[in-house]
């Protein structure tokens, strides 16, 4: 803990993540020995599923490729006749690469990335949405759905306002959003 004036002039206590600009889940610099080897075990965890994911992801592609193929080679040629389930097998690719850069980013950072999580709920939800068959579920069912839709949309709404009321203090935004490329805060870190 460091003491920091504040501008009335008392002393502040903060913590030395957060005055360093960096706030860290699992820091491997504990004084607790034991929290400091149980954090390096779960960083561990996290590098195997980071290859795992990598390992699932290129199966997929290999998977969905070889599905256009034999789809392509028997007639009628070029013609896929479920074009909406070879769409589906794209996005859940994508929602898989979307899981790989949670991790990435949570390795590189040791920070949760909420805002991204939060996405990549939405676009496993707008993946069922789009493959969706109509026949096979109920009017109960889709209105499930819009209320996951739109909780997604207002969850990733508020941790968006958040982190825009965040990046005018002096502290980390509170979703760390501030993770992804390109953002102001990202930048800030300097």
């Amino acid at each position: 803990m460091t003491n920091v004036k504040s501008d009335s002039g008392r002393s502040v206590g903060h913590s030395l993540a957060h005055s360093s600009g960096r706030h860290d889940e699992l820091s491997t610099h504990e004084q607790d020995p034991i929290l400091n080897w149980l954090h390096r075990v779960m960083r561990l965890a996290a590098y195997v599923l980071a290859v795992a994911m990598v390992f699932v992801i290129l199966i997929g592609v290999l998977s969905v490729i070889h599905t256009i193929y034999l789809h392509i080679i028997e007639p009628p040629y070029f013609l896929i006749p479920d074009i909406i389930k070879t769409f589906g097998a794209f996005l859940a690719l994508l929602i898989a690469y979307e899981i790989f850069s949670n991790i990435r980013l949570y390795i590189r950072s040791d920070v949760f990335p909420m805002k991204l999580v939060v996405a990549t709920a939405i676009m496993a939800i707008a993946r069922k949405i789009i493959i969706l068959d109509m026949a096979e579920h109920s009017a109960l069912d889709l209105i499930g759905m819009g209320i996951a839709v739109v909780g997604l949309g207002l969850t990733y709404w508020l941790i968006a306002l958040a982190d825009r009321g965040s990046d005018t203090k002096d502290h980390l935004p509170l979703a760390t959003s501030a993770l992804l490329p390109g953002s102001k805060s990202n930048e800030k870190d300097d």
